[in-house]
């Protein structure tokens, strides 16, 4: 079944090219498409283009309907073209000629935006959770670890004294930063599509007001033609914050593979959480952190697909846009699965002390050995080519009792006030 069957079978060739993936990815937004047709059904009835009867038998049939997509025995057979028109067909089906009024007043084109963006503000919600979830690890970690030092590096180069308390934290406040992004792409999502019908609205009375506040959407999208357009930017919001989760993500999967091998030997994890090799018994492989890294470099990917996607069509719906679908939805259980699995290791981390009692870091302390100058009276340049001078010359004795004072070092870390931080980046309550 098509919606826009008129009577003439198209090439099974054309059809099976055309449908793509719809009718595993569709399996998704069904839910969504149930709930945006409940609501359009009482809009209809609301302005009198159907009954109060017949809309009560479109919206019970639903429930049912949303009932098989939950129990997962919902199927889209190779007969139907994507999940609205099976789930028109089972209407029809169930209620006769009632069930084919559902589709006044809209169209494909709004019917699947209102689905996919109900279904990015859910998943965008989950990430959310997940994202939490994560940071308030990361924190608790932080808080275990705020004494034990570490190296820090510039250019892969020992630099300056560090602590687990800042690197798991930095990675936690990385978080806030990219539950900005997603809280933007959250409110992009927010704005009620229906009713646009193909782009260009509909000659029946609707109540688009309606139709917003039932679906929960705190917006309108006003302009039919906006709300078309909408296809492909709404995407390409998510794929940025997406992309943004993915980058903090990957350059901490890449942190725990470089500190887990044996020439730093700062971290290490259980037998069960890592994988071996065919021929070297010895090895304790980070399988998991370097998929996760690679899986993070494909999200990172994503903005630019899309936008390579959609870039330059002109308005109006376009075919290309059925595609957004294959790129983006498998990106976001891929988000999901990498924070989960993130998450999952990061709580059984095994942390070395006394790293930098070690000879090969003395070199850490030259700052605080130099400020140490400075405070004693001398000029910051004139200190910095004296401890130049004793370095090269083989005199430098490191001053390994640091005291950092300030807000977001080591000896003030700040912990409190990124809590404080994270609580309002992940209230989206106030749009």
């Amino acid at each position: 079944m098509k919606l826009w069957d008129k009577g003439q079978p198209t090439d099974q060739k054309i059809d099976q090219f055309t449908v793509g993936m719809d009718r595993t990815l569709d399996l998704l937004i069904a839910p969504y498409d149930v709930q945006a047709s409940k609501a359009h059904a009482a809009m209809l009835a609301h302005v009198g283009l159907i009954t109060q009867e017949e809309s009560q038998a479109l919206i019970q049939s639903l429930n049912h309907i949303g009932e098989s997509i939950e129990a997962g025995e919902f199927v889209i057979e190779d007969s139907f073209e994507d999940v609205h028109s099976k789930i028109e067909f089972l209407l029809t089906q169930e209620l006769g000629e009632t069930g084919k009024k559902i589709h006044a007043a809209r169209s494909r084109n709004d019917q699947v935006l209102v689905a996919c963006q109900l279904y990015l503000k859910a998943e965008l919600e989950a990430i959310k959770t997940e994202a939490l979830a994560l940071f308030e690890l990361l924190m608790d970690l932080a808080e275990q670890h705020k004494n034990t030092l570490m190296p820090g590096y510039t250019h892969l180069q020992v630099a300056m004294p560090s602590s687990f308390g800042l690197w798991f934290s930095a990675y936690a406040e990385g978080l806030v930063d990219d539950l900005y992004l997603a809280h933007a792409a959250y409110k992009t999502t927010d704005q009620n599509p229906l009713g646009s019908a193909a782009g260009y609205g509909s000659s029946f009375p609707i109540d688009r007001e309606m139709t917003t506040r039932e679906l929960g959407f705190s917006k309108l999208k006003y302009n039919v033609v906006a709300a078309q357009m909408g296809r492909g930017k709404t995407e390409k919001a998510v794929g940025y914050a997406l992309a943004s989760l993915g980058g903090t993500l990957g350059r901490l999967a890449m942190d725990i593979c470089l500190y887990m091998g044996q020439d730093f030997g700062f971290i290490s994890f259980p037998d069960q959480l890592t994988t071996g090799s065919s021929i070297m018994p010895h090895k304790k492989n980070p399988d998991v952190f370097e998929l996760i890294r690679g899986k993070s470099a494909l999200l990172q990917a994503l903005p630019n697909t899309l936008t390579l996607l959609t870039n330059n069509l002109p308005s109006g719906y376009h075919r290309e846009y059925q595609l957004l679908k294959e790129v983006l939805f498998p990106a976001i259980a891929n988000l999901k699965s990498c924070l989960d699995m993130m998450r999952f290791g990061l709580k059984d981390i095994q942390i070395s002390t006394q790293i930098t009692d070690q000879p090969k870091y003395d070199y850490l302390f030259s700052v605080d050995t130099l400020n140490e100058l400075v405070l004693q009276g001398m000029p910051f340049r004139d200190a910095y080519k004296s401890l130049g001078t004793d370095i090269a010359q083989g005199n430098y004795v490191p001053k390994r009792d640091i005291n950092h004072t300030h807000i977001g070092s080591i000896g003030a870390p700040g912990f409190e006030q990124i809590k404080a931080k994270m609580q309002r980046a992940s209230d989206w309550t106030n749009n």
